[in-house]
């Protein structure tokens, strides 16, 4: 019991601070509500405690020092952690304040999961480190695609509250559903061209590495399977200029 008592204070964490946006940010907006420079800052950066914490518990659960441990607890939970950093990194370039009521709940159950689900064996291969970068490829590109679906109901979001009239103050400071959809095509093309290289590596890493041929298993098929789709969704806006409700 006490083993799983760090998680759920990681999880209340990024609950607290999910239930603090939507109580000051998300809500219709009001004359009482801060928002100055200063408590912008504190949003953006209240995101570092929770997340060092995921950082710390993630490295005790899926390193060691027999291998790397990555079963479907400790899985689900690096992408979402990487998908959480992605975000506030991200959110110094562009306008991704609105992915916060949505991010926070989702890294709060996921935090969970390495306690709920643990990695009882690690992976084999993990001594290679080719596999360890294709690995993290993996991760990275999925965490993308994380992202974009976030923002897909970001979107969805706004242009229902747009048509209701009432914007919360998170909403109202996001730039328009245009340049908002460029942006979602930009962070798609990201996760495609690495989940093209994650399928690329897993093809040499098998064949080079390990001197075995590729076979296709569940995990390949899935990921085939998410490459059609992302390059059918990017050829179709690139040659049909596909958008708004066909695109997404």
């Amino acid at each position: 019991m006490a083993g799983i008592l760090p998680y759920l204070a990681n999880a209340l964490l990024y609950g607290a601070l999910a239930g603090y946006i939507w109580r000051t940010r998300w809500r219709e907006t009001r004359p009482g509500l801060p928002d100055t420079a200063f408590a912008r800052g504190i949003d953006h950066y209240a995101v570092l405690v929770p997340l060092a914490l995921h950082t710390f518990l993630l490295s005790q659960s899926a390193f060691a020092e027999d291998g790397l441990r990555l079963g479907v607890g400790n899985a689900v939970s690096a992408i979402i952690w990487l998908t959480v950093l992605i975000y506030w990194l991200g959110n110094f370039f562009y306008h991704l304040e609105g992915l916060q009521i949505l991010v926070m709940p989702v890294a709060a159950v996921a935090s969970l999961l390495p306690a709920v689900f643990p990695s009882l064996h690690p992976l084999p291969n993990t001594e290679f480190a080719a596999f360890k970068v294709h690995v993290l490829i993996s991760m990275l590109a999925y965490s993308l695609f994380t992202i974009a679906s976030l923002h897909v109901l970001l979107m969805a979001l706004l242009e229902r509250k747009l048509h209701g009239g009432v914007l919360p103050a998170l909403l109202a400071k996001l730039p328009p559903l245009l340049a908002m959809e460029t942006l979602l095509f930009r962070i798609i093309m990201a996760g495609f061209l690495l989940l093209t290289l994650t399928l690329a590596s897993g093809i040499l890493f098998s064949e080079e590495l390990l001197g075995r041929p590729f076979k296709l298993t569940h995990k390949t098929v899935f990921g085939v399977l998410s490459w059609l789709i992302f390059a059918a969704l990017l050829g179709g806006r690139r040659i049909y200029g596909w958008r708004g409700r066909i695109a997404v």
